[in-house]
Order: C-alpha cells, then structure tokens, then sequence
C-alpha cells in the first residue's frame, strides 16, 4: 500500500477509513478521524521489519571489539565504561567520586555494565548493549514511518535509511550514553503515534454509537496505556540523560494539541475546553508524574546503598521528604552546577568542540580514533581512525528538510510534518540556551531517527499516491530509488572512517570532504 503523507485535521485528502461505511450516521467525521487505515500487508511488514533489522544488526556487530586504545576504552568512553563496570563491582551504583565525573543518571551506565557482565571489560562488553539498543531502532523506525506514512514500502526506506545513517551506526558501536536516550526518545514517540491513533478510534466509536456529543467537551477517552508507555520511556530516556526533559515538554504539547484536533474531527462543540477538562490532567499524570517516578525508580541501587556518591549528604527531613530524596536533589544540584560551568574557555577549546547552529548539517565532526602506525592497507604507511559523521546524502538535506516540513505544518497543518519537526527541534533548540557551555556534535545523536522520518515524508510524496497515473508514479519511484542509493552509496564510501579499517592517507584525505572536517 503505497503512502499517502499529506493532509491535516481540517483537510484530509486520504481515502476514508474502511471501518466508517457511507451509511453510518457521522461517516464523515468517522472518516476525518481515522483517515488512512493501516495497510493491511501485516505479515510482508513484519518480514521486511526483521530482515532489515537483522542486516542492521550485523552490520553494527560486526567486529564491535575495534578499535580501542591498546585494549582501553577511546575517546569519551573511558568516562563511562569504567563507571559501568565500578557499577556492576558494587551492585549497579556509583560510590567514587574522585573525577568529579559522576554527571549523569545511572540508567545508561546500567545498561553498558550489563554488556561488560557478559563479555567482562573490553570494546565487545562496554558496547554490546549500545549495538544491541542502536539495532533495535532500526526495527523502531520502520514501524514507525509505517504508522506515520501508511506505507511497508516508505517504513522500509526509513529502515535502510537509519542503518546508513554514520551518526547512529558510530553511536551504536560506542560505549557512551546517547544511543541509550536516542533509543527511548524514539520508542516514546512510537507510543505518541499509536496513543493518537487510539484516541481517534475511541472517538470514532463514540460518533457511530451517538454519544459523542453527550457533552459540549466530548467524552471521556478511558485509560490510555499508550500514553502511559510514552511516559515510561521519556523517564527511561531522562534517566539516561537528563537532555530527555526537552522530549517530555515537546511531546506533552504534542499530545494535548492532538487531543484537541481530534475532539474538533468528532464534532465536539467545544474542543479546546473538552482537551483541557476532559485530557489535561491525566496527560500531565502519564508524561509528568510517570517520567518522574520511572527516573526515580531507576536510582534504586544508589537508594539501596550506603556508600553511592553523595547518598548520606543529607540526614534530616524536611517535612514529608525524606533525607535519600534531599541527598539526591542535591547531588542532582551539584551535577546541574557542573553542567552549567562546562564552559568553553578561550584559547582552551577542545579540537572537535563545536556549536549547535553547525550540527544539523554535519559541519564539524569528531574524530574518536586515531592510529597512523596501522598495517594493512597495501602501502608502507596507513591510516586507521573512527570519525562521527552523519551521512551527507542525509544531513545536507537537513535545512530544506526543515524549511519544508514547517511550511507543511503552518500552511496545511500536517500533524505528520509536526509531529517530526517537533521532536527534532526539541533536540536541537535548547542548545542554544547556554552557547558559552562546552558543546559538541554527537549531542544531535537522539535527532538522527526524526531526521530519517523528516526525509521518508517527503520521499513518500515524490512517490505519490495509489490513484496516479503509471507515468507519474514510475517516475516517483526511479526518484525515490535514486536517493535511497545515493545513501547507501554514500554510506558504504564512509565505511572505512566509520569503522576503523586501514587505509592509505590518499583515501583518508578523500574522506574528508569539507576543511571543517579535518
């Protein structure tokens, strides 16, 4: 079923659903609620979701002990593997403090130790959690953009597109946090999607059985587990990384402005005020109240013990909150203080440091790796380096993708264009906020899926609807083709810098398109 990626709640230019026959009373609003059904090649989807998960997979396993530093972690894993590990020493908590670096929520380090529980200190255990999470949104995309566009074909194209993506394939192969967050924001948004479908299906119940406008703000839409697992992962995502906060304030706007569209597409007389009576207060229970408790929850071991960081700072209560709340927050006050002061200074700048208004094309990488005293490569001297680049057949398109999808979300209210464009701004914007603190690429790693999905929307319109002509949609398809393997392509010509294989300076050199790489 081919992909149909425009349209609004005021306008829907998709075929009805098939669940609103022209008979029932309210068909209309049934079909403006439901637009597009779901294709119904369930099983070919699921196929296509494994294998490419699976090819995905392999290609981020592939040799993932390599490289490392003589046997020690690079670049900014040695922060956080050698915490994990002291983690899975103590029972899954931090108790030294002597670098000063014990600057994130535990979940991540939790999930890194986890690998090194398996495989024991080295590049396969302080990086087989990240490969496996990193594989896992490969499945995550293609579901996704499936239920986004209604389309096997484009949830397929956004699959093959995150597996080429150089960002989140280094991410997955690398012992640091992002990959941890970037996976939970993208489940989160998955949930966001399905709790939008589910509160429009329940509204579409309540039109063909007459009772939607039993009252002037609508019905009462039930318990919404949908949005209840959204929020678990934005507390999943924040306990990662505190940087998941930004996700919880955008998809929380997200969804009350969803819920007020669809009580519109129902009829509802008042809409607004249904969504503010009828949906606010739960929405604030489900990615508020949850997110809270679930990162709470994830300090468990670090409440269970006696010697983590700063566990006893405080011993007194201060009305109902206990001392192990207080110590937290002020350990948590101490950790905002170091965020804060990570400042830039002058002449002092790290080499790949770079600063947000360079990060949605790619505009100044990282070099993670480094080894020119490498064999193999067929000359008497090679080269041998890992480098963080987003793809450029992708991450060059960034700003069109941008300006395009904000214009299809002003102009004709696309909640597809919006729901991508937000997310994505949602990582990037808050960057902005503090330009003197130390800033640097792979912070734009939790964007790189909505990336994807802001390219698959439009490629699903250069691809067309079913109902154009043969000449129309086999030129949409020759396009759609084309770009996808100029991205391939594009990616396979990255393998060697994304992976560390050796190489001869002349094609190192060649890897280096732009003087803001090197």
């Amino acid at each position: 079923m081919t992909a149909v990626v425009t349209g609004s709640d005021r306008e829907v230019d998709h075929e009805p659903a098939e669940a609103a026959p022209t008979s029932t009373p309210g068909a209309d609003r049934v079909a403006t609620l439901l637009g597009r059904p779901m294709p119904t090649d369930r099983l070919r989807g699921w196929v296509v979701t494994v294998v490419l998960t699976v090819i995905g997979g392999v290609i981020r396993l592939q040799d993932l002990g390599f490289p490392t530093h003589n046997g020690t972690p690079i670049f900014d894993e040695k922060h956080y593997t050698p915490q994990a590990w002291q983690m899975l020493r103590n029972g899954f908590y931090e108790d030294n403090p002597g670098y000063e670096l014990t600057v994130h929520p535990p979940l991540g380090k939790q999930l890194i130790a986890l690998g090194e529980w398996i495989f024991g200190y080295n590049g396969w255990g302080w990086r087989f959690s990240a490969a496996i999470l990193g594989t896992l949104m490969i499945l995550l995309i293609i579901r996704i953009a499936r239920r986004l566009t209604r389309s096997t074909m484009l949830g397929a194209i956004a699959g093959v597109l995150l597996i080429c993506d150089g960002v989140v394939h280094l991410m997955s192969r690398t012992g640091m946090l992002d990959i941890f967050i970037a996976f939970f924001i993208l489940a989160a948004f998955g949930f966001l999607l399905l709790d939008r479908d589910q509160v429009r299906n329940r509204l579409a119940t309540a039109v063909r059985e007459g009772w939607v406008d039993d009252s002037g703000y609508g019905p009462r839409i039930g318990f919404r587990w949908y949005r209840f697992g959204c929020g678990v992962s934005l507390g999943l995502a924040t306990a990662c990384k505190w940087g998941g906060l930004y996700w919880i304030a955008a998809f929380g706007l997200l969804t009350v402005i969803w819920d007020a569209t669809a009580r519109r597409a129902a009829g509802v007389r008042h809409p607004w005020l249904g969504a503010l009576w009828r949906d606010l207060l739960p929405g604030l229970w489900a990615l508020l109240a949850i997110p809270l408790l679930v990162y709470l929850g994830c300090w468990w071991a670090w409440f269970a013990s006696e010697t983590g960081v700063d566990r006893h700072l405080i011993t007194t209560w201060w009305g109902p909150i206990g001392p192990a709340l207080r110590s937290l927050w002020t350990y948590s006050g101490h950790v905002l203080d170091f965020h804060e002061n990570l400042v830039t200074v002058p002449g002092k700048q790290h080499p790949w440091e770079s600063k947000p208004w360079t990060w949605p094309m790619g505009l100044r990488p990282m070099l993670y790796y480094w080894d020119s005293s490498t064999t193999g490569c067929g000359e008497a001297t090679c080269v041998s380096a890992t480098m963080l680049i987003g793809t450029p057949a992708m991450w060059w398109l960034a700003l069109p993708m941008l300006g395009w999808g904000l214009w299809r979300m002003v102009a004709r209210l696309d909640w597809r264009y919006a729901a991508v464009i937000v997310a994505y701004l949602a990582g990037l914007l808050p960057w902005f906020l503090n330009l003197d603190r130390q800033m640097y690429f792979f912070y734009m790693t939790p964007t790189s899926a909505f990336l994807v999905l802001g390219l698959v929307l439009p490629l699903g319109q250069i691809l067309g609807k079913a109902g154009d002509g043969y000449e129309r949609r086999g030129t949409g398809l020759l396009v759609v083709a084309l770009y996808v393997g100029l991205v391939v392509a594009n990616f396979v010509w990255l393998w060697p810098i994304l992976n560390g294989d050796s190489i001869t300076n002349a094609r190192w050199q060649a890897e280096l398109w732009l003087p803001s790489w090197r």
